[in-house]
């Protein structure tokens, strides 16, 4: 019996890097206006940042619908293969419920486990599964330490602008346009309950990235002997390349080890162009959580 992987766009895995991975990324529909779409299948990250920025409108996102993940299950079993399902989290999208409902049936074969995050510590505890099926690790081992170190897992995300935030109704349109005045940029995170949580805002670029820093500090630091990975938003990852360089003392020369994926859509639908994401699992106990 085989172990097979299967998580959802959440996680901003490409349906060619999964086919190469041999795993399954289960697309969440995406909406403008009445035109709906299916993430990295019929609708690109790229087209999606173009259609924002040409037209100003934010698409509304649905989670994967529970018969969707019924016939990914039944795929499995018909391969004599067990599930380990990753789901983007509860606090953010009923992923995960859908996914339990859809498990029911299939009892000790198919395990759902609650990410608690998104993008890039969704990604992240993806490829910490894949390592340990790939090295021989039981179905039980791999989860109950994905159940077990998924408490170490964090995601801070800094957004270039509060439009998007603002439009996402996280944010007054007062607040909008003062940040914007201000040059506010949002530093985010998903709380211990997988909830997004603004942190603070940083005023300027220069500042955010410092800020951005001290805050995976306080979470606990990046433990390089686990995967880590950084996603960015938009069509160029600049952003993102500018902070590693300014903070740099941050990855202790392990940038080789960083993970480089762009946001999906349906995470980019929240933070627009220019924001960028890292997702790492944390060496001690978070101070802000």
């Amino acid at each position: 019996m085989g172990i097979r992987i299967i998580t959802d766009s959440g996680s901003d895995i490409k349906q060619e890097t999964a086919k190469d991975w041999g795993i399954r990324v289960l697309p969440m529909p995406v909406w403008f206006g009445k035109e709906e779409y299916l993430d990295d299948v019929t609708l690109t990250a790229d087209e999606l940042y173009m259609r924002m920025v040409d037209t100003g409108e934010l698409p509304r996102t649905k989670a994967v619908a529970v018969s969707d993940y019924e016939k990914a299950f039944a795929d499995a079993e018909e391969a004599g293969d067990a599930v380990i399902c990753i789901a983007m989290s509860s606090g953010m999208s009923a992923c995960y419920r859908n996914a339990c409902a859809a498990a029911e049936k299939y009892g000790e074969k198919v395990a759902v486990i609650d990410s608690l995050n998104v993008c890039a510590s969704q990604h992240a505890l993806v490829r910490y599964a894949l390592g340990m099926v790939g090295t021989g690790k039981t179905f039980d081992e791999v989860v109950h330490r994905l159940e077990r170190d998924k408490k170490r897992l964090h995601v801070i995300s800094l957004v270039d602008t509060l439009d998007y935030v603002y439009m996402g109704g996280r944010l007054s349109f007062f607040s909008r346009f003062t940040g914007n005045l201000l040059r506010l940029k949002p530093i985010i995170t998903a709380d211990e309950d997988g909830k997004v949580r603004i942190i603070t805002k940083a005023q300027g670029q220069k500042n955010g990235f410092r800020m951005f820093s001290e805050l995976v500090e306080e979470a606990g630091g990046i433990d390089f002997s686990m995967p880590v990975c950084m996603h960015y938003s938009g069509l160029s990852d600049g952003n993102m390349r500018d902070f590693m360089k300014q903070e740099a003392a941050l990855f202790e020369g392990q940038e080789n080890h960083v993970h480089v994926m762009q946001f999906g859509t349906t995470v980019g639908t929240y933070s627009g162009p220019g924001a960028f994401a890292i997702g790492f699992f944390h060496r001690r106990i978070a101070s802000f959580m």
